[in-house]
């Protein structure tokens, strides 16, 4: 299979340009998907494969602490709005119902509350990223 170059480069610029992510492109039986690895480095990943499903799910290494799971699936956000302050940061204290995280489900924003009390260990979840039910999103110990 023989991938145009040019695809690959364009798709990146749009990353860039309109701050995205990710961004995939589909063309028969080609997938292109390209995405930053993290989003204070100009690093990318890009993959490609014929069509199968792809994962978003992040996996975490750390295996202590409460996890602090998504409700529902939707979009999660690390702030009410853009621009402003964060819910949670690593190395924040927090009490048990404080809100961690929205995460948006058909223009809904439902507040995600901390399940115990402790210190932010972990974000597990780029903001704008997708999440499925019962996916971990934060880690507090």
């Amino acid at each position: 299979m023989k991938i145009d170059k040019n695809i690959i480069k364009e798709l990146t610029g749009y990353l860039n340009e309109f701050n995205l992510t990710e961004i995939e492109y589909t063309d028969k039986d080609t997938k292109i998907k390209v995405s930053k690895s993290n989003p204070t480095s100009s690093n990318q990943v890009i993959s490609a494969a014929a069509p199968t499903p792809i994962s978003g799910e992040v996996k975490s290494t750390i295996l202590s602490g409460t996890e602090v799971k998504s409700p529902i699936v939707g979009t999660a956000y690390h702030a009410a709005e853009p621009g402003a302050k964060k819910f949670s940061q690593v190395g924040k204290k927090i009490k048990k119902g404080e809100t961690v995280m929205i995460v948006e489900a058909m223009k809904t924003m439902n507040h995600v509350p901390s399940t115990a009390d402790g210190i932010i260990k972990e974000i597990c979840v780029e903001d704008g990223q997708p999440v499925e039910y019962g996916q971990t999103i934060i880690i507090v110990e």
